[in-house]
């Protein structure tokens, strides 16, 4: 598995494999992370990276003891296809 980063500073969760980036933009308010959008490139759809990437980002938040709110179609259906995810939703 690769590992999924927080770069704070473009405020987006990053997955690099295979020298493409796959990645979530988010936003907080309060203790809560929105997932704006979630984007993997062409080169990666259909290689399981963006739900690579959504396992990554919920370890991340969860451990900071956030909640998500997502607000791209694609998070909400992944976060309510997970146990994990589920329990975080706001």
């Amino acid at each position: 598995m690769t590992e999924v980063t927080d770069n704070k500073e473009n405020d987006r969760f990053e997955l690099n494999r295979e020298g493409f980036v796959a990645y979530a933009d988010y936003h907080v308010q309060g203790e809560v992370v929105f997932i704006d959008y979630v984007y993997a490139p062409p080169e990666l759809r259909g290689s399981g990276a963006a739900g690579e990437l959504m396992r990554g980002l919920v370890e991340i938040i969860k451990a900071h003891g956030q909640k998500i709110r997502p607000i791209c179609g694609y998070a909400a259906a992944w976060l309510q296809r997970s146990p994990v995810g589920r329990e975080l939703l706001a």
